[in-house]
């Protein structure tokens, strides 16, 4: 597969310094791997961090800024990353007020970002963690203890980053962000398989005529394939979780895409040919098809359904979609 990269090696800090030239509202440590609001820490607010391997764009980095992350940590393509980005991160966000860390339900990333808040307290900083872990489509993966965190992460990265936003302490932020978790529920579909850059090769074949399903973020493929017609008769995809319901209330539902060219390669040019106009999409109670979760240039798609409830969650929701930078639709560009 062709991409537009200089080598694979240099494939993060590329992105990053094209992040740098097209966002000078953030402070991007292309050396440390840290993309922090420059306006952080802000006075009397819980800072909200998170990250994960890079390949994901526009998650994490694309979605720092007011009323969501205060700062992200992008590790090598599909890596997480170490502790010190993330106890270096919340040190630069952390007003007093403590850190509230989202992390995705993936070995790495759980492990590292425990050792962080380690590292993070040790250094008087407050520290509160959350594990997103909303996909059904399977219980245990190679990546994962439990079921994977996906699309979900993006509504807690709102509407916590909303509630913090709006001064709330940090154990109030904590709870609103637990609260989507055990709402929301996400699962991916693929049509063609990932292509790594180091690896240069799809990860799997996947016939022509054939979909991918349960697929999580990292390239692999899913405990099954299907055709069009097993799509047309078969409705019941996933499992355990997925089978309990949300309760009825406002939902908030997302189908994130992952087709076409990869922020990531366009956020290289951007070193060559300066930043373009930033796309911003408005928030609505309907689906959104957004690029907002990705894994490189992978075709296809994730059901992402949350159903917030609670008086505080439900005021979130509305600080959340008046805040142009927490919508839903909004992107890094390429």
């Amino acid at each position: 597969m062709k991409m537009l990269i200089n080598v694979p090696e240099t494939v993060v800090a590329d992105a990053l310094r094209g992040m740098a030239a097209a966002h000078p509202e953030l402070t991007v440590d292309v050396e440390n791997r840290v993309v922090v609001r420059r306006d952080a820490p802000v006075a009397d607010k819980v800072g909200l961090v998170s990250g994960g391997g890079s390949g994901h764009e526009p998650l994490h980095g694309g979605f720092v800024g007011p009323g969501m992350l205060d700062a992200a940590c992008p590790g090598e393509v599909f890596t997480s990353p170490v502790p010190d980005q993330m106890a270096r991160a919340a040190a630069a966000v952390d007003s007093g007020r403590g850190v509230l860390f989202v992390v995705k339900n993936y070995t790495g990333d759980v492990l590292n970002f425990d050792m962080a808040a380690e590292l993070a307290e040790d250094e008087g900083v407050q520290v509160a963690r959350v594990l997103v872990d909303d996909d059904v489509a399977v219980v245990d993966s190679t990546y994962t203890a439990g079921r994977r965190g996906t699309g979900a992460t993006l509504f807690v990265e709102k509407l916590a980053g909303a509630a913090a936003e709006a001064g709330a302490p940090l154990e109030r932020v904590e709870a609103v962000a637990r609260q989507v978790v055990e709402s929301s529920r996400s699962f991916g579909v693929a049509l063609s398989a990932c292509t790594t850059p180091a690896r240069g090769v799809p990860t799997f074949d996947l016939p022509p005529g054939e979909l991918e399903l349960g697929i999580g973020i990292h390239g692999g493929a899913g405990p099954r394939a299907a055709g069009d017609d097993d799509l047309r008769r078969d409705r019941g995809h996933g499992g355990g979780r997925g089978a309990g319901r949300p309760a009825p209330g406002p939902a908030r539902a997302g189908a994130g895409q992952r087709h076409g060219r990869h922020p990531a390669a366009g956020a290289v040019r951007l070193r060559r040919r300066g930043p373009p106009r930033a796309r911003r999409a408005p928030c609505g109670r309907g689906p959104h098809p957004r690029r907002q979760l990705r894994h490189l240039a992978r075709h296809g798609g994730l059901l992402r359904h949350a159903v917030p409830g609670g008086r505080g969650t439900a005021a979130a929701v509305g600080r959340a979609s008046a805040h142009p930078r927490a919508a839903l639709g909004h992107v890094t560009p390429a």
